[in-house]
């Protein structure tokens, strides 16, 4: 069997399924939840079934043949371990500048590391963006995020 690009992803998005239904069964239930029929678990189960499914159906139907071989030239993997390198650095900043500054960095360097420079484009394109979504996380969904140790420290709290 030849590998091409689709068993790849099929393979990653598997691996990536498992993962996540495995850690799905560590969410924390509330006594007696785990007799209920929808509980904290629910969602990220199912989601973790449906991309299990979807990406063993992915490797099952994809045809490789001798001319779908994979090739890795024009691939950027730099700005790639960049763009994953921007991740972990988010998910360390959350817990210090809080959820709306530490979204604003990481789409600012985001489009500034996929090659937009301009300054007024990169706060234009990120701000309104990671306000609506703090928005509708924290005011629609009631859903707390912690403003961040350091704005903590320096405004009180």
């Amino acid at each position: 069997m030849t590998l091409c690009k689709d068993h790849i992803g099929g393979l990653v998005f598997l691996s990536l399924s498992v993962a996540y239904g495995y850690y799905a069964t560590q969410i924390p239930l509330l006594p007696g939840d785990e007799f209920e029929p929808f509980h904290a678990q629910t969602i990220p189960n199912a989601l973790a079934i449906v991309g299990g499914v979807l990406s063993i159906l992915l490797l099952a139907t994809t045809k490789s043949s001798n001319d779908q071989k994979l090739v890795l030239k024009g691939y950027d993997f730099p700005l790639v371990i960049k763009l994953l390198l921007l991740v972990v650095l988010f998910a360390l900043a959350l817990e210090w500048l809080g959820f709306l500054i530490s979204t604003i960095f990481f789409l600012v360097g985001g489009y500034w590391l996929l090659g937009e420079r301009r300054p007024k484009t990169l706060f234009i394109a990120s701000v309104p963006f990671a306000i609506f979504l703090w928005f509708a996380l924290t005011q629609l969904l009631d859903i707390y995020l912690a403003p961040g140790k350091a704005l903590t420290i320096i405004f009180g709290g």
